[in-house]
């Protein structure tokens, strides 16, 4: 492949497209100098030259269902609309066997991974949350169950009294395969004091990984950016990440995620702009060299924006997901999900090879 960048407009990347192509590391201030320049070719070229060394054209996706098992929740984050109280008009909470019924009606044989979101409901038992996932593994023994975020499992922790190592190990004897990376939002405590007072830290959050990696799980990393965080708490939440990485190497993918405002109606003011999330995306395949994966989500960014998000660093479209519910309860104004067909479609569409994987990234079927 030819690695030669057309002529740099922004002299301030000089420096960094140096370190880039001579694989040295970025640091916080290189990572909010791209988030500065206006020179978005060039980041996602540089990008791009990353992602083709690690994935070639190869861009993965899986036949993945969404399910939800309750919508009540103690926490009060800023930027939810998914929650409700408890009795409130609207809330929910399915048993184990419900879900198990739910499922049964949409799953199909080729069915890699069902991902549970939902709620921190304090008015069932931890209990509660060991049936569902032990429920839906004897239900669909062949498919990996991804559930449960840390702050969900520092929320389990409090109700039961256990340490987070400990209720870990109780879900994953269960039958839990690996967790999501939700509840991260910005690994910054001003921010979180402000959005998310009521959740997990971001210490907490990135130990409840450490721990799951120590016990051999692999799991997901998120960042939702767009609202009140700085350029620097963005790329500090990526430099923790890549810390515990190299510690540890249990992540598969980072994802990040575009802020969704709470009512569809909002205007183009209210939502990330396109410069933005195509942006956050090559920056994150820049500063998280040991990360195999960088996703483009098209539940908040939409379809196009993910198609061209392949040519600037990322490598991976999720997956069929059936009916979203968390970013759509807010203001996304994306699809609630695509078919196979409609993913290899985007995929070809960009100039890339499509790969059928399961959630840990091993090929099922090459389109």
């Amino acid at each position: 492949m030819n690695t030669t960048l057309k002529t740099i407009m922004d002299p301030a990347l000089a420096p960094i497209v140096g370190k880039v192509q001579n694989g040295e590391r970025l640091s916080l201030e290189d990572g909010v100098t791209l988030y500065q320049s206006p020179d978005l070719l060039t980041i996602g070229q540089l990008a791009n030259q990353i992602n083709h060394k690690k994935n070639g054209d190869n861009v993965y996706f899986i036949e993945n269902m969404t399910i939800y098992h309750t919508n009540v929740c103690e926490a009060h984050c800023k930027f939810c609309g998914f929650r409700r109280d408890p009795g409130e008009e609207g809330s929910y909470t399915y048993s184990g066997d419900e879900l198990v019924e739910q499922v049964a009606q949409k799953i199909t044989p080729t069915t890699r991974e069902l991902h549970m979101v939902g709620g921190h409901n304090h008015k069932v038992s931890f209990d509660y949350y060991v049936d569902i996932v032990r429920k839906l593994k004897q239900a669909f023994p062949h498919v990996t169950l991804k559930m449960y975020t840390p702050a969900e499992i520092e929320f389990f922790a409090r109700l039961s009294g256990l340490s987070s190592l400990d209720v870990l190990k109780t879900l994953m004897e269960a039958g839990l395969d690996t967790m999501p990376g939700g509840g991260a939002e910005i690994l910054s405590e001003r921010y979180r004091l402000k959005m998310s007072p009521d959740k997990v830290s971001s210490q907490e959050w990135l130990n409840i990984h450490r721990q799951a990696h120590q016990l051999g799980m692999k799991t997901h990393a998120t960042m939702l950016y767009g609202s009140i965080e700085t350029l620097e708490e963005r790329v500090q939440h990526m430099l923790y990440l890549r810390e515990l990485q190299d510690e540890t190497n249990g992540y598969l993918v980072f994802i990040p995620l575009a802020v969704q405002p709470i009512s569809v109606k909002a205007g183009i003011k209210r939502r990330t702009s396109a410069f933005d999330d195509i942006r956050s995306i090559a920056i994150s395949r820049l500063m998280l060299d040991n990360f195999p994966h960088i996703k483009a989500y098209f539940i908040n960014i939409g379809t196009q924006l993910t198609q061209l998000a392949l040519s600037f660093g990322a490598s991976d479209v999720h997956g069929t997901l059936i009916e979203e519910r968390i970013s759509h309860s807010a203001g996304a104004l994306t699809p609630a999900g695509l078919t196979r067909d409609e993913l290899v479609w985007l995929v070809k569409g960009a100039y890339k090879k499509p790969i059928e994987r399961d959630t840990f990234y091993n090929i099922i079927k090459e389109y």
